[in-house]
């Protein structure tokens, strides 16, 4: 399990109550596993259960999540949004692009701060961006509190694949400032992956998975190898140019030059009209997830005139295509980062909440072979919120550790614990009859796999039995291009250009065929079993330890004896 540590001289294991917290940079959310095993996504006072990651405070009372975005439009200056990535890092290093409709950031000593009327009064306060986090997990570790009805005092909190060490502490010591000890920092990608894998009709299968956490400022893409049950992140990849916030622009822009087209007023100009034309551009971007219409109303949008229009889900599309083409951009960028081909990707995992858009999956599904499942609402039945996906996995992990002493879990998530050796190339095996001297390369241990490691795999014999030659080899894996042959020609002409009936499609040349072929490397070794029944089977099993040294065991099935060897590590 990827981690990042814990912190030490918390509660005593008995006496915590433990809960899965997602800081997002837009939306927070929380949630606990129940007595059966089930995670409960935990909605807060106003029945939010995706919590605006905002606060602002009128005349010293602070308001939280919807109530405080509903602030951005009358009480900007005293709002502050879209801070979580602001920890740890100094003025110099944040972009505070998506904090213009609210209170801005500013230099503060060595951290971010923000200029806000926090108490009764016009008197200012200056507030560090760590004590405004902490405010925001005070306000979730409440609700945790009011549903569970215990003091929430311990969490498992999810995280981005590129915090820095110094953002992971300033998360954790926000946490601890608000009465939290973070038993575990997650990285995103994983827990989205772990709330999948936790299922209970989910089996444990080596695999390669995409997970793309599509958020509402930013999206990160990983790809991660699981083996075993065990999660190596192979590739991430982060962008801020393509998220939510691009989708909503792209329908802010299409209403405002409606308006614009009636009125001759442009919205966007001020700075309270384009507060309610971003907040109702979100609401209807929601809309057009769900349904295939949506309605765009605001009362007094600009000057006092009230603007209402309509948009269908095909419109959307075709306006925010260019958006929709760099998620897919992105997907396919890290798959090649990571050195793999859409090929080998074995599930696509849509995270956050962007990932309710429709298209983003079908686009997914024209990316991967159809052998790839994509799990989102539109493309699965049994697909989790995607919305929820990361604080589920976080909710299960903290129900798996809190029982643990705080320095054990420490240990266990060192980095000299978590980052193990893995193999590079997969491991298997050449099966070759002694008369034919032919075979095909199957993979029995996979490439990326975490050491020590244990696998076997059962292998027919020949129909009449008799000895078999297995050879032990590393094999890779590349892409093959098939081109497919032009139609003939003659006189310079096709001959289906002399049928008037000829369909309308044949000029069109037919799509190259891409298939995943295994390419056979280093021969390790050699075992022979000899004397096999008709119709028997030969197991061999392959045992890496944690120095890469190899035991090969080879048997036919249900007899005794057979071979062993060791191969000494590299």
């Amino acid at each position: 399990m990827a981690a990042e540590g814990a912190s030490a001289g918390g509660p005593a294991p008995d006496e915590r109550h433990a809960i899965g917290i997602s800081f997002g940079n837009s939306n927070s959310s929380i949630a606990v596993t129940m007595a059966d095993d089930k995670v409960e996504v935990i909605a807060n006072e106003d029945g939010d259960r995706q919590i605006p990651s905002i606060l602002s405070y009128v005349d010293g009372e602070e308001y939280n999540g919807q109530q405080a975005r509903q602030q951005l439009i009358r009480n900007s200056k005293n709002t502050v949004a879209c801070f979580r990535d602001f920890l740890g890092q100094d003025f110099k290093s944040i972009d505070p692009t998506h904090c213009h409709a609210s209170a801005h950031p500013q230099a503060h000593n060595d951290t971010v701060a923000f200029t806000i009327k926090d108490k009764a009064g016009d008197e200012e306060s200056t507030v560090t961006i760590s004590e405004i986090a902490t405010r925001q997990f005070r306000r979730l570790k409440q609700s945790a509190s009011h549903f569970t009805g215990k003091d929430v005092n311990s969490a498992v909190i999810t995280i981005p694949t590129n915090f820095s060490e110094k953002q992971n502490e300033a998360l954790t010591k926000a946490a601890k400032d608000a009465g939290i000890e973070t038993l575990q920092l997650i990285r995103e990608p994983v827990a989205a992956l772990l709330a999948y894998d936790a299922r209970p009709e989910t089996k444990v299968s080596d695999k390669n998975v995409v997970v793309a956490d599509l958020g509402g400022t930013r999206s990160d893409v990983a790809v991660i190898a699981s083996r075993g049950g065990m999660y190596t992140i192979l590739a991430t990849a982060h962008d801020y140019e393509f998220a939510g916030v691009h989708l909503d622009k792209v329908l802010q822009d299409h209403f405002a030059k409606e308006f614009i087209k009636w009125n001759s007023i442009d919205p966007r100009e001020n700075a309270r009209s384009l507060a309610k034309l971003k907040l109702e551009s979100e609401a209807t971007k929601k809309a057009l997830s769900i349904g295939t219409n949506a309605n765009f109303s605001v009362e007094s949008l600009a000057e006092g005139i009230d603007f209402t229009s309509t948009i269908n889900r095909l419109r959307y599309e075709t306006i925010a295509r260019k958006v929709l083409d760099g998620f897919n951009r992105l997907v396919e960028g890290v798959v090649k980062k990571a050195g793999l081909d859409v090929l080998d990707i074995d599930e696509v995992i849509l995270s956050g909440g962007t990932s309710h858009t429709p298209k983003i999956a079908s686009n997914f599904g024209s990316i991967f072979p159809e052998t790839t499942k994509i799990f989102a609402p539109s493309t699965s039945a049994t697909a989790i919120n995607p919305s929820e996906l990361q604080v589920r996995g976080a909710a299960l992990q903290a129900s798996l550790i809190q029982e643990y002493e705080s320095e054990d879990i420490e240990q266990s998530t060192h980095p000299a614990v978590t980052t193990v050796k893995h193999l590079t190339n997969a491991i298997g095996v050449l099966a070759i009859s002694d008369d034919s001297h032919k075979g095909i390369f199957t993979p029995i241990v996979s490439a990326e796999t975490a050491v020590p490691a244990r696998r076997s795999i059962h292998i027919p014999v020949p129909k009449e039995g008799g000895d078999v030659l297995i050879k032990i080899v590393e094999g890779g894996s590349h892409i093959k291009v098939t081109k497919p042959e032009s139609a003939p020609t003659t006189n310079g002409k096709k001959e289906s250009d002399d049928s008037e009936d000829s369909d309308e499609d044949s000029d069109e040349e037919p799509e190259e065929q891409r298939e995943k072929v295994w390419k056979v490397g280093n021969v390790l070794a050699e075992a022979a079993v000899k004397g096999t029944k008709k119709g028997g089977q030969v197991e061999v099993m392959i045992n890496v330890a944690v120095d890469l040294a190899v035991t090969v065991t080879a048997r036919e099935v249900g007899e005794k004896g057979g071979v062993r060897g060791n191969l000494s590590a590299p």
